[in-house]
């Protein structure tokens, strides 16, 4: 068994520490915005979920390397923060020097190499994985709908031309077509215990 040393011990906790900061990294869709919305950690997390159900569509072979992607796809925003289409314009994020920063000295270094992979965007993983990341914003268009604001109307055009020419599986352009008429809220009006015991509230 290979010996873990106390610095990497060190680096592992400082590891841990940084990824929970993510949950204090917002999203440029805040300053966009101006309302509450998903931060880096939360968007993460369904893109995770996204990712193994798309995974399953396409029968990849590897869901551990597409979880994998998924939790590392946004790591680097530790450090350079979140950049939205407008502040791409005018600045460059330095990721791979970011995520090897991340990495270093931690027992989790071999992970630099799949992010490497998943920015290539050649295997079918990392595919999917963009996918995911892609329609987490459209599942968060559908909740601020709800929510009733006009953004999610103003987005509309843009977010069909990443459809059609942004999406890489065909699983994850069903999934958008199917998003377009969902309800956001149907999966708790129909699990609420009025609707599934007669007796409820008696």
């Amino acid at each position: 068994m290979k010996k873990v040393s106390k610095k990497s011990n060190n680096r592992d906790l400082e590891f841990l520490f940084e990824i929970g900061s993510l949950r204090n990294v917002q999203r440029m869709w805040r300053q966009h915005f101006g309302m509450d919305v998903a931060n880096d950690l939360e968007h993460t997390i369904r893109v995770v979920w996204l990712a193994l159900i798309l995974g399953r569509m396409e029968k990849a072979k590897s869901e551990e390397k597409i979880i994998k992607m998924a939790l590392l796809h946004d790591i680097a925003e530790t450090r350079t923060s979140d950049h939205g289409h407008v502040h791409k314009s005018y600045v460059t994020s330095d990721e791979e020097k970011a995520a090897h920063d991340i990495f270093a000295g931690t027992t989790l270094q071999d992970f630099e190499k799949l992010l490497h992979e998943y920015k290539l965007r050649e295997s079918l993983e990392s595919r999917i994985v963009k996918d995911a990341d892609n329609l987490d914003v459209d599942f968060e268009l559908r909740e601020l709908a709800e929510k009733g604001s006009m953004l999610p109307h103003k987005w509309l055009k843009g977010r069909k031309v990443i459809r059609d020419k942004k999406l890489y599986t065909k699983s994850a352009k069903k999934v958008w077509d199917l998003l377009q008429k969902a309800d956001s809220a149907s999966w708790h009006i129909m699990a609420n215990t009025w609707l599934q015991s007669p007796r409820a509230g008696r």
